[in-house]
């Protein structure tokens, strides 16, 4: 069997076990050791397994159950909650400013922990409910609370990110480095378009009164206090790491560290607390683990079939521009993303993609940051974008996912936009790492 046909037939094999509702872990497991025994013969296993071997103990891979664990305290804690109020204090005059309001936020939960779907549970129990409350325009405050959640995809320490760095064996410090003016120009894109919107048509996003702007805080300064634990927890992971003082996997236990002190100060620590987010924190870690560990095994194999070799041949072999390449690799991108969770998509896709990126000349960083936008992209992406699901378990029961749906579409054309520009001009991810 000629490579070309054993690279039909392991996609193949792929797509018809994901209609079978097997866990992508398993589906890229089997697909292994199938093409392992079949093309090779027992005797390739241990140079599969060896790969697998490099994946798990990849120091930097610590870093993840570190801020996934940070985010899981933050969840439980009312820190983010004091962070969400405090923030109407200063956007209620706005109109549509509890929408301007939740991006903001949505925007230092990001930094904060790197986690989006526990920012999508936060925010749209938070402020989606509070929206609904003051009138707002229904798919308005979802496409809000989706799209700001998944910021998390983008702004540093994005899990996102660091798999990406694992896998394209690049630095972690510059990805985040890149990843923030991408961030900071999402974050403001989704602003102005509330901001146009409401101004437009004051009735999508009132403002509100007097009242409820102040509710739980005396004054401005009481708000400005609720904001100094985030903002000094976000300021030991990123400075941290942007200082040199610490690693990335440093950095992240030191979050840890620095959620932990700050819940215990507030009085809000229990050993129930703490059971609960270590519970959440293996399981989301179990998750990106095995299908990792399935992914290294499949890309592993066929790497020995000759296919990296097979697909790079067959790309640097057309007679088009560069730049055309990187298109259709996001294109795949966003296909795969929106039948695929994005750790599979990256285990799946990036070891081909990466050096062929690195062959046209093209920085890896830069590449990273495209595919972190793509990232999002497929958070919010039908029919199986995450944020959806996410958010209708915590949705007023009257909103169906197809309203969700409907109400992400303009996020999902903004994100679009970023990706062309990042496209056009790459200098606006790596002007802060050059």
């Amino acid at each position: 069997m000629s490579i070309a046909d054993g690279t039909l037939l392991l996609v193949g094999a792929i797509f018809a076990l994901l209609v079978t509702g097997l866990p992508l872990a398993f589906i890229t497991g089997l697909v292994a050791l199938a093409f392992t025994f079949g093309w090779f013969g027992p005797n390739a296993l241990p140079l599969v397994t060896s790969r697998v071997y490099g994946f798990v103990t990849e120091y930097s891979l610590v870093a993840v159950p570190m801020f996934v664990l940070m985010a899981s305290l933050l969840d439980r804690s009312g820190i983010a909650k004091d962070l969400f109020n405090a923030m109407r204090v200063f956007a209620g005059r706005l109109p549509g400013g509890v929408a301007v309001q939740t991006v903001v936020v949505a925007f230092f939960l990001a930094a904060l922990s790197g986690i989006i779907g526990g920012e999508i549970v936060l925010l749209g129990i938070l402020a989606l409910p509070q929206m609904l409350r003051l009138g707002y325009d229904k798919h308005l405050s979802i496409g809000v609370v989706c799209a700001g959640g998944a910021l998390g995809t983008m702004m540093p320490p994005s899990i996102v990110l660091i798999i990406y760095g694992l896998i394209a064996s690049v630095s972690i410090a510059d990805l985040f480095t890149a990843a923030i003016t991408p961030a900071v120009i999402l974050m403001l894109s989704y602003i102005g378009y509330v901001l146009v919107r409401c101004l437009r048509n004051p009735a999508m996003g009132p403002p509100m009164s007097e009242e409820d702007r102040n509710a739980g805080f005396a004054s401005r300064g009481a708000a400005l206090r609720s904001i100094i634990v985030p903002a000094l927890i976000a300021f030991m992971v990123l400075g941290s790491i942007y200082g040199g003082v610490a690693s990335v996997t440093e950095a992240a236990a030191m979050g840890v560290f620095g959620v932990l002190l700050a819940v215990l100060a507030r009085g809000e620590f229990s050993f129930s607390m703490m059971h609960q987010s270590l519970s959440q924190t293996l399981v989301t870690c179990g998750m990106i683990i095995w299908i990792g560990i399935g992914a290294a095994a499949l890309v592993g194999v066929y790497n020995l079939m000759g296919g990296n070799r097979f697909i790079s041949g067959m790309i640097m072999d057309l007679d088009v521009s560069p730049i055309v390449i990187i298109l259709v690799m996001m294109a795949i991108l966003i296909v795969l993303g929106m039948f695929l969770d994005w750790i599979g998509v990256a285990m799946l896709t990036l070891p081909i993609f990466v050096p062929i990126i690195v062959q046209l000349g093209y920085s890896p960083i830069w590449f990273g940051i495209l595919f972190a936008v793509n990232m999002q992209v497929s958070f919010l992406s039908p029919p199986f974008g995450p944020a959806a699901f996410y958010l209708k378990g915590v949705a007023p029961p009257e909103i169906s996912l197809k309203d969700i749906f409907v109400s992400v579409l303009p996020f999902i054309a903004l994100q679009l936009c970023v990706l062309a520009a990042l496209l056009v001009w790459p200098e606006m991810a790596m002007w802060l790492v050059n």
